[in-house]
Protein backbone atom coordinates (compact mmCIF):
# COMPACT_ATOMS: atom_id res chain seq x y z
CA UNK A 1 0.00 0.00 0.00
CA UNK A 2 2.66 2.38 -0.19
CA UNK A 3 1.61 4.48 -3.06
CA UNK A 4 -1.68 5.70 -1.79
CA UNK A 5 -2.43 8.91 -0.76
CA UNK A 6 -2.68 9.79 2.98
CA UNK A 7 -3.37 12.42 5.00
CA UNK A 8 -1.59 13.55 8.06
CA UNK A 9 -3.56 15.92 10.07
CA UNK A 10 -2.05 17.53 13.46
CA UNK A 11 -4.54 18.80 15.97
CA UNK A 12 -3.72 20.26 19.11
CA UNK A 13 0.12 21.71 20.11
CA UNK A 14 0.96 19.30 23.05
CA UNK A 15 2.90 16.95 20.86
CA UNK A 16 2.77 18.15 17.39
CA UNK A 17 6.15 17.03 16.53
CA UNK A 18 4.85 13.05 16.30
CA UNK A 19 2.87 14.05 13.57
CA UNK A 20 5.80 15.72 11.44
CA UNK A 21 7.56 12.85 12.68
CA UNK A 22 5.23 10.32 11.34
CA UNK A 23 5.22 12.81 8.16
CA UNK A 24 8.30 12.16 8.11
CA UNK A 25 8.48 8.55 8.29
CA UNK A 26 6.15 8.01 5.73
CA UNK A 27 7.46 6.06 2.35
CA UNK A 28 8.72 8.82 -0.63
CA UNK A 29 6.39 6.63 -2.96
CA UNK A 30 3.42 7.87 -1.07
CA UNK A 31 1.06 10.97 -1.72
CA UNK A 32 1.79 12.99 1.39
CA UNK A 33 -0.90 15.67 2.38
CA UNK A 34 -0.48 17.94 6.03
CA UNK A 35 -2.83 19.86 7.87
CA UNK A 36 -2.72 22.16 11.27
CA UNK A 37 -4.89 23.01 13.69
CA UNK A 38 -4.63 26.91 14.07
CA UNK A 39 -3.21 26.01 17.70
CA UNK A 40 -0.36 23.34 16.31
CA UNK A 41 1.59 26.12 15.06
CA UNK A 42 4.48 24.56 14.32
CA UNK A 43 7.48 26.35 11.97
CA UNK A 44 7.48 23.65 8.84
CA UNK A 45 10.66 23.20 6.57
CA UNK A 46 9.06 23.08 3.32
CA UNK A 47 9.32 20.22 1.41
CA UNK A 48 8.17 19.43 -2.32
CA UNK A 49 6.90 15.90 -1.64
CA UNK A 50 4.19 17.70 1.21
CA UNK A 51 1.01 19.02 0.00
CA UNK A 52 0.26 22.10 3.12
CA UNK A 53 -3.04 22.98 3.90
CA UNK A 54 -4.92 25.37 5.88
CA UNK A 55 -7.02 24.02 8.56
CA UNK A 56 -9.74 27.21 7.38
CA UNK A 57 -9.78 26.05 3.88
CA UNK A 58 -12.42 23.64 4.16
CA UNK A 59 -12.78 23.52 0.05
CA UNK A 60 -9.24 21.82 -0.53
CA UNK A 61 -9.32 18.50 -2.65
CA UNK A 62 -8.62 16.15 0.42
CA UNK A 63 -12.27 17.67 1.89
CA UNK A 64 -13.59 15.51 -1.08
CA UNK A 65 -14.49 12.39 -1.08
CA UNK A 66 -13.91 12.07 -5.14
CA UNK A 67 -10.41 13.43 -4.36
CA UNK A 68 -10.03 10.00 -3.12
CA UNK A 69 -7.66 9.32 0.31
CA UNK A 70 -7.01 6.27 1.35
CA UNK A 71 -5.59 6.47 4.92
CA UNK A 72 -5.90 9.41 7.34
CA UNK A 73 -4.37 9.47 10.88
CA UNK A 74 -4.46 12.32 13.45
CA UNK A 75 -1.63 12.37 15.18
CA UNK A 76 -1.58 13.90 17.77
CA UNK A 77 -5.15 14.15 18.03
CA UNK A 78 -7.19 16.72 20.69
CA UNK A 79 -10.14 16.06 22.72
CA UNK A 80 -11.88 18.90 20.67
CA UNK A 81 -11.39 17.20 17.80
CA UNK A 82 -12.29 13.82 18.73
CA UNK A 83 -15.26 15.37 19.84
CA UNK A 84 -16.43 17.04 16.90
CA UNK A 85 -15.65 13.91 14.41
CA UNK A 86 -18.03 11.42 16.91
CA UNK A 87 -20.54 14.01 16.65
CA UNK A 88 -20.25 15.06 12.90
CA UNK A 89 -19.28 18.70 12.97
CA UNK A 90 -17.30 19.36 10.51
CA UNK A 91 -16.52 23.03 10.94
CA UNK A 92 -12.62 22.82 9.47
CA UNK A 93 -10.31 20.94 7.49
CA UNK A 94 -9.05 18.68 9.65
CA UNK A 95 -12.82 17.58 11.19
CA UNK A 96 -14.11 17.63 7.30
CA UNK A 97 -11.62 15.04 5.89
CA UNK A 98 -12.33 12.83 8.56
CA UNK A 99 -16.12 12.82 8.29
CA UNK A 100 -15.27 12.23 4.58
CA UNK A 101 -12.90 8.88 5.23
CA UNK A 102 -15.66 7.84 7.87
CA UNK A 103 -18.23 8.32 4.86
CA UNK A 104 -16.35 6.86 2.35
CA UNK A 105 -15.17 3.66 4.93
CA UNK A 106 -11.83 4.72 4.31
CA UNK A 107 -8.42 4.37 6.77
CA UNK A 108 -8.91 6.56 9.85
CA UNK A 109 -6.94 6.88 12.71
CA UNK A 110 -7.15 9.06 15.53
CA UNK A 111 -3.92 9.37 18.46
CA UNK A 112 -5.21 10.85 20.93
CA UNK A 113 -2.70 12.63 23.47
CA UNK A 114 -4.35 13.11 27.04
CA UNK A 115 -4.78 11.44 29.94
CA UNK A 116 -6.35 10.62 31.86
CA UNK A 117 -9.50 10.06 29.60
CA UNK A 118 -12.93 11.45 31.00
CA UNK A 119 -15.71 9.32 30.72
CA UNK A 120 -17.19 11.47 27.61
CA UNK A 121 -13.49 10.80 25.58
CA UNK A 122 -14.05 7.31 26.04
CA UNK A 123 -17.36 7.33 24.89
CA UNK A 124 -16.73 9.31 22.36
CA UNK A 125 -13.91 7.11 21.08
CA UNK A 126 -15.92 4.00 21.23
CA UNK A 127 -18.66 5.46 19.34
CA UNK A 128 -15.88 5.86 16.30
CA UNK A 129 -14.43 2.64 17.11
CA UNK A 130 -17.85 1.11 16.20
CA UNK A 131 -17.82 3.13 12.90
CA UNK A 132 -14.36 1.19 11.87
CA UNK A 133 -12.11 4.28 13.51
CA UNK A 134 -8.82 3.27 14.43
CA UNK A 135 -8.48 4.57 17.97
CA UNK A 136 -4.34 4.63 19.05
CA UNK A 137 -2.74 6.85 21.23
CA UNK A 138 0.91 6.61 21.83
CA UNK A 139 0.97 4.14 24.77
CA UNK A 140 4.81 2.42 24.94
CA UNK A 141 5.28 -0.80 25.27
CA UNK A 142 8.02 -2.16 27.43
CA UNK A 143 8.50 -5.20 25.15
CA UNK A 144 10.20 -2.56 22.53
CA UNK A 145 12.95 -1.87 24.77
CA UNK A 146 13.43 2.20 23.67
CA UNK A 147 16.70 3.67 25.32
CA UNK A 148 15.52 7.31 24.17
CA UNK A 149 12.74 9.70 23.17
CA UNK A 150 13.62 8.88 19.65
CA UNK A 151 13.03 5.34 19.96
CA UNK A 152 10.02 5.49 21.99
CA UNK A 153 8.13 7.26 19.30
CA UNK A 154 9.57 5.38 16.22
CA UNK A 155 7.50 2.73 17.98
CA UNK A 156 4.88 4.48 18.01
CA UNK A 157 4.68 5.49 14.37
CA UNK A 158 5.88 1.60 13.91
CA UNK A 159 2.44 0.58 15.55
CA UNK A 160 0.51 3.23 13.54
CA UNK A 161 1.77 2.09 10.65
CA UNK A 162 1.24 -1.79 10.86
CA UNK A 163 -2.46 -0.45 11.57
CA UNK A 164 -2.78 1.56 8.78
CA UNK A 165 -0.95 -1.21 6.14
CA UNK A 166 2.02 0.75 5.70
CA UNK A 167 5.52 -1.31 5.63
CA UNK A 168 8.19 0.20 7.73
CA UNK A 169 11.50 -0.86 9.84
CA UNK A 170 10.68 1.41 12.43
CA UNK A 171 11.13 -0.62 15.01
CA UNK A 172 12.07 -4.29 15.83
CA UNK A 173 8.71 -6.23 16.29
CA UNK A 174 8.31 -8.95 18.18
CA UNK A 175 10.13 -12.31 17.89
CA UNK A 176 9.54 -15.33 19.54
CA UNK A 177 13.57 -16.31 19.54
Amino acid sequence: MNSSKVIVAISGASGAHLGLNVLSALPDSMDKHLVMSDHANVVLDKENNIKHYENSDIGASIASGSYGADIMMITPCSMNTLAKIACGIADNLITRAAAVMIKENKTLLLAPREMPFSAIALENMLKLSRLGVIIAPPVAAYYAESQTREEMENFFIGKWFDLVGIEHDLYTKWSSE
